[in-house]
């Protein structure tokens, strides 16, 4: 792997909810002085990872196990999670913090969110997917049969701590989940990452996304380009029942939108291939999964929580990516049959 041997701050700018991403080894141990300076009494940290991984809060402290995975990310595990703060005394003046990849993030921060109506939450992300993208920008979401991360909030943290030491216990698959959504981010503004440090990588995406987050918090506007692969990426987790992991159907998105862009004259041949090279030189998967009906993909991406009209997807063009709605049916049937495999 990567040698990891940095150490960045970087902002999220939401004006007096503005927040610092730490990134690097051992930050960590600064979760003692976020929890202070936020002046929290008491905290609960809800963990997937063992607990000697977990920091001194410097606080009365509650410790919540949990398993990290789309199974665990439902309305009744918040439930649980709320209930457990209750018990707990947990109040607005203490705090709330996740360990664990971004599935725990997801439910941790939605958790925060809806218990006291807000409590103060950080987060400890140790998956390379969760420091690159689900631990920042304050989009806390579980999955219902429906469809995935359809019940939300956004709720932002008051500090993320992405220590890069936590990487360095990831299997192969965890480290190609991460490089997924790394790989989207060379079509949407973060520039060529391949082949630089993986702090680099953590850091560019993170201020690219810093970058996104503080022009459009909720979603309105430029914000949807962070979405660029991931409505067909999201349907193949569902079609496959989470088989494949987040990252590894993002990159299959990632090249799916690329052929889509190319079939509505969007993008040139350069362009298309380009986005075969990207992710191809991550080492991510290009093609679907075999055996996935395409009907099924399509229905499950009209689905998708940004559509409001017909398909929509963030596709590429002449003026750079962009939210492109009521794309043909047609179209979307044809790009898929160029990411089988």
């Amino acid at each position: 792997m990567a040698q990891l041997t940095a150490n960045d701050r970087i902002e999220v700018d939401l004006g007096d909810r503005s927040y610092l991403v730490h990134i690097g080894p051992g930050v960590r141990n600064r979760l003692m002085a976020e929890i202070s300076r936020i002046g929290a009494r008491r905290a609960v940290v809800v963990t997937a990872r063992p607990r000697d991984w977990l920091p001194d809060t410097g606080v009365p402290t509650l410790i919540v196990d949990i398993e990290d995975g789309e199974a665990g990310k439902t309305l009744a595990a918040v439930a649980e999670l709320c209930q457990r703060f209750s018990e707990f005394g947990l109040t607005r003046q203490d705090v709330v913090v996740s360990c664990g990849g971004g599935t725990t993030t997801d439910l941790v921060g939605l958790a925060a969110a809806l218990y006291h109506r807000g409590v103060p939450v950080i987060h400890l992300p140790t998956s390379l997917l969760a420091q690159v993208d689900a631990s920042v920008g304050g989009k806390t979401a579980v999955n219902l049969p429906a469809g995935k991360n359809l019940a939300g909030a956004y709720w932002q943290p008051r500090a993320v701590l992405c220590d890069t030491q936590y990487l360095t216990t990831l299997p192969r698959r965890e480290w190609t989940n991460g490089y997924g959504e790394i790989a989207r981010c060379h079509f949407i503004g973060a520039g060529d990452l391949r082949g630089l440090p993986v702090h680099r990588q953590i850091a560019a995406s993170v201020a690219l996304k810093a970058a996104v987050v503080g022009q459009d918090e909720r979603d309105t506007g430029r914000r949807h380009l962070l979405n660029y692969g991931h409505t067909l990426g999201h349907a193949v987790e569902r079609a496959t029942g989470y088989a494949w992991r987040h990252g590894e159907c993002v990159a299959v998105g990632t090249v799916f939108a690329g052929e889509l862009a190319h079939v509505l004259g969007r993008i040139d041949r350069t362009a298309l291939e380009e986005h075969h090279a990207v992710v191809r030189d991550y080492g991510l998967p290009a093609s679907l999964p075999p055996g996935l009906d395409h009907d099924v993909l399509i229905s499950l991406m009209r689905a998708d929580k940004k559509v409001t009209t017909g398909l929509t997807f963030v596709l590429g063009g002449a003026l750079g990516p962009e939210l492109v709605r009521d794309v043909p049916e047609a179209a979307v049937a044809t790009a898929l049959r160029l990411v089988e495999g």
